[in-house]
C-alpha cells in the first residue's frame, strides 16, 4: 500500500442531516488512482463533496494527509492540497485560458509550463475566453487548473460528463500520467466504468449509499458479470 493521502472510514453524510452514503470505508495513496464507480444517485458526488468538506459529515471520519477534517474549512482544505474538480467545472468564462490557469497555478510561470506539458492543446488557446470553448476543450481547462495547483490529492466527478467517448479516452490517461509523474493521489468519480477501470489502480462501487464492492481495477475490468450485478446492489458480497 502506498502512503496514506485519504482514509474515509465509517462514513455517513448527506443533507440535512439524512445520510445519502451509509457506513463507506475507502482509501488513496500516493501516486494512486482510484475509482468510486456506481449508478446514478448512489451518493458519489456526495462522497467527493464530504471529502472536500463542501458537506458536513453525519458521522465517521475522514482523514486527509493524517488529519480529520470535521473542524476545517473547504477553503483550508484547499490550500493544503485538496483539488476537486466539480461536474460544473467552475471555470471563469470570461477569462481566458491563460488567465484561469494563472489562477490555478497562482500565477507561476514553472506551474503553467507544467500544466501546458500534461496539456498541450491548451497552448493554442490561451488567449481564447473560457467561454467560447468546446465542451471538452472546457473540460481539458479545468482539470489543468486543478493540476497546476500541483494537489497532493485530486477529486475528480464526472469528468466525462455531456462529453463524447472519444474525448474522455483523451483525458483520462492524462489523470494517469500526472498521478504517477507528480505523486498526486486521484479519487475518480466516472460514469464511463471501462475507462475508468483502464487508468485505475483500484475501485470501489457503491449502489443505494452503501458500498457493495472494492477491488483491484484490473480485477474487476476482467470481470464484468460481477461489476454489472455491483450496480445492481447484489454482487454477492
Amino acid at each position: 500500500m502506498t502512503d496514506e493521502l485519504l482514509a474515509v472510514e465509517h462514513l455517513y453524510a448527506g443533507y440535512a442531516g439524512v445520510p445519502v452514503v451509509r457506513d463507506l470505508n475507502l482509501t488513496v495513496g500516493t501516486g494512486e488512482v482510484v475509482a468510486l464507480l456506481g449508478p446514478n444517485g448512489a451518493g458519489k458526488t456526495t462522497t467527493l463533496l464530504t471529502i472536500s468538506a463542501l458537506l458536513p459529515i453525519i458521522e465517521g471520519q475522514v482523514r486527509v494527509f493524517g488529519s480529520s477534517i470535521k473542524k476545517r474549512s473547504a477553503s483550508d482544505l484547499a490550500r493544503a492540497g485538496v483539488g476537486h474538480v466539480t461536474e460544473d467545472r467552475s471555470l471563469f468564462y470570461e477569462l481566458t485560458v491563460k488567465e484561469n490557469l494563472r489562477l490555478g497555478c497562482h500565477g507561476r510561470r514553472a506551474d503553467l509550463e507544467m500544466v501546458l506539458g500534461f496539456f498541450p492543446q491548451l497552448r493554442a488557446l490561451l488567449g481564447r475566453r473560457a467561454g467560447l470553448l468546446s465542451g471538452g476543450e472546457q473540460q481539458m481547462l479545468a482539470l489543468a487548473r486543478a493540476v497546476g495547483a500541483r494537489p497532493r490529492l485530486l477529486l475528480l466527478d464526472e469528468m466525462s460528463l455531456g462529453l463524447a467517448p472519444v474525448i474522455v479516452e483523451r483525458l483520462l490517461p492524462i489523470v494517469r500520467e500526472v498521478a504517477v509523474t507528480t505523486g498526486s493521489g486521484v479519487l475518480l468519480v466516472e460514469q464511463h466504468v471501462e475507462l475508468a477501470l483502464e487508468v485505475a489502480d483500484r475501485a470501489y462501487v457503491v449502489a443505494h449509499g452503501d458500498l457493495v464492492l472494492e477491488d483491484r481495477a484490473a480485477t474487476l475490468l476482467a470481470d464484468k458479470a460481477m461489476l454489472e450485478a455491483s450496480y445492481m446492489g447484489d454482487a454477492g458480497i
